[in-house]
């Protein structure tokens, strides 16, 4: 099983900079306590340390389709 990673988001990204929002868009979170689940690869863990202060991840098991 591969290992993947529950991002939500916590903290509004009204008055971030654009990079930040991007960040946020890239992972599929457009509204305040949306969870996505990702793979935990490290591109999406340096997307995930770029937003550390909006966000919080949790390690999970993936369950394979």
């Amino acid at each position: 099983m591969e290992k993947q990673l529950q991002v939500t988001l916590v903290k509004s990204y009204i008055g971030r900079p654009e990079a930040q929002r991007k960040v946020l868009r890239g992972m599929g979170l457009g509204k305040m306590h949306r969870t996505v689940v990702l793979k935990d690869t490290p591109e999406i863990r340096g997307m995930i340390q770029k937003v550390v202060h909006l966000v919080t991840a949790v390690e999970v098991e993936g369950g394979g389709k």
